[in-house]
């Protein structure tokens, strides 16, 4: 009777260990949200802070999300801008060339590390349309970078933003639209998914961790009307632009918005509104996101970028970002192409 008496209270003792152990990430972090969320918005700092996610979301679900590895490639700088070039103290994309909707649009990721690819084929897809004066609208395929480019790093695991440009250029990228859309040659695979609190969609930590999609070198939508060699838009030439605010300022307003990779830390998740400064948390990861402009807000200067987590985080979502300090590496690692166009 001893026997199977300690048995048994050893063997509960090892369920509720596996228990506590299984949660104990998302313990910590619920705790953390509201503790940010509290201390952001309580001292002076330059924006607010609210619940984007659910509060029980694990950090390895954000640490997913921060898709950009590290990597010892890089891209030629550009350093052909015209140096006297007058830059206005605001500027956005969107409303310098309405007839192009893919600056506008915000993406949704999926429960995967795709932000070096999502960001790289937005960035394309706004310059084409730039680039031709809107007379190609289609938005790039951020499948193809995703599943075909192997140099690029792991995939859904992440990968290396500026061997993705270098895999565009020797290549190019086909068209494609959202998830589940029949837009283009091969639209996004994975299932847009809830990040958030309440945003009514699937949510994401209720689903299966997402592979990788397998390379699929043919158009996966049947509605499509061209083949999938020759649907690929290239760039005659792809490159890095210096950490100085003003070349960075140029590039956008020649040329269209740019693809950044910038670190992040707890509070970032939080994001509401205002221009975003690191105020509390520890880091997450490098994330890849799109700049389409700047402006001055309270007499804080800032950077107008739009991120991958669809439009119920942050300020519909896009967010602010202190701009001329190199916060969180903004200006550090800014890259993007130039379309060949007929």
């Amino acid at each position: 009777m001893m026997y199977y008496f300690n048995w048994k209270f050893y063997f509960i003792s090892f369920l509720i260990f596996i228990f506590t152990a299984a949660n104990v990430t998302s313990i910590k972090f619920n705790y953390s949200a509201e503790s940010i969320i509290e201390k952001v918005n309580s001292v002076d700092a330059k924006w607010k802070a609210g619940h984007n996610f659910d509060p029980n979301t694990p950090l390895s679900h954000f640490k997913r999300l921060m898709g950009v590895k590290k990597s010892s490639e890089t891209l030629p700088l550009r350093e052909d801008h015209i140096i006297d070039f007058e830059i206005p103290e605001e500027f956005d994309s969107r409303e310098q060339w309405p007839h192009c909707p893919t600056i506008g649009q915000i993406k949704d990721q999926g429960n995967c590390g795709s932000c070096w690819a999502v960001s790289a084929a937005a960035v394309l897809s706004d310059r084409y349309c730039i680039a031709t004066n809107g007379t190609f609208t289609m938005p790039l395929s951020e499948e193809e970078l995703l599943s075909c480019c192997s140099l690029c790093g792991y995939g859904c695991e992440g990968g290396y933003p500026m061997v993705a440009w270098k895999y565009i250029h020797l290549y190019g990228i086909v068209t494609g639209g959202e998830y589940n859309s029949s837009i283009g040659c091969q639209p996004y695979d994975i299932k847009a998914c809830d990040h958030h609190v309440d945003g009514g969609l699937p949510s994401c930590k209720s689903l299966p961790p997402v592979e990788t999609p397998r390379c699929k070198e043919r158009c996966t939508n049947p509605s499509y009307n061209n083949t999938f060699n020759n649907d690929h838009r290239k760039v005659h030439r792809v490159y890095a632009i210096k950490n100085d605010v003003a070349q960075i300022q140029q590039e956008i307003l020649l040329h269209g918005p740019v693809e950044a990779a910038i670190l992040t830390y707890t509070d970032f998740t939080a994001y509401k509104s205002g221009v975003y400064q690191h105020v509390t948390g520890h880091g997450l990861g490098a994330h890849a996101v799109k700049i389409i402009g700047w402006g001055v807000e309270d007499d804080t200067p800032y950077w107008l970028v739009a991120n991958s987590w669809n439009t119920h985080w942050g300020d519909k979502g896009y967010f602010k970002i202190l701009r001329g300090t190199d916060h969180c590496q903004i200006e550090s690692e800014v890259m993007a192409g130039l379309p060949i166009v007929d």
